[in-house]
């Protein structure tokens, strides 16, 4: 295979056409500070570690939930199930942030963290580490506790689109 010449904004073009063809799990990260909470579409979380349990959420520093990590020391990795697409939705710009939480089955623990009760899993962290990089923060979070659902059927996004996944045999 021949390398093609991208250099410049041909690298972000090519960049960006390589990245549409990773499958990822959907989730909605949620955080509170002590004036707000929200939350947001992301499927930039990856498994760090398991010892000690830690997973990496990636935030673009734009974003308002940016700002409502950075001053939160606790937020919650809610992975969607197949059928909660239109969550992801309203989490993803669909809905204004003040009219979020209005939609799906969502509860708060006892200092106001919000998560969805009927997620797939629910990933409660601390957060142990924020490193900047060009335009987003990486976000490491330990996980404190967490809430599974019995039935395994995550949300995927793969190429612009909402999948779900089944046995590949």
């Amino acid at each position: 295979m021949a390398l093609a010449d991208l250099s410049g904004a041909n690298v972000d073009v090519a960049y960006r056409a390589a990245m549409r063809g990773f499958a990822s799990t959907v989730t909605i990260i949620t955080a509170c500070d002590h004036e707000r909470h929200h939350g947001m579409t992301a499927t930039s979380v990856t498994s760090l570690s398991m010892s000690p349990p830690s997973l990496l959420v990636c935030l673009n520093q734009k974003t308002l939930l940016h700002d409502v990590m950075i001053r939160s020391r606790r937020y919650c990795v809610n992975v969607l199930h197949r059928d909660q697409a239109d969550i992801s939705a309203a989490f993803s710009g669909g809905l204004p942030p003040e009219k979020r939480f209005e939609i799906g089955a969502w509860a708060w623990t006892e200092d106001g963290l919000p998560y969805l009760t009927d997620a797939q899993a629910n990933l409660f962290c601390r957060k142990a580490a924020a490193l900047p990089y060009g335009t987003h923060t990486i976000l490491v979070g330990e996980v404190e506790a967490v809430n599974l659902r019995e039935a395994v059927a995550p949300l995927v996004y793969h190429d612009a689109a909402y999948c779900v996944t089944g046995p590949a045999l």
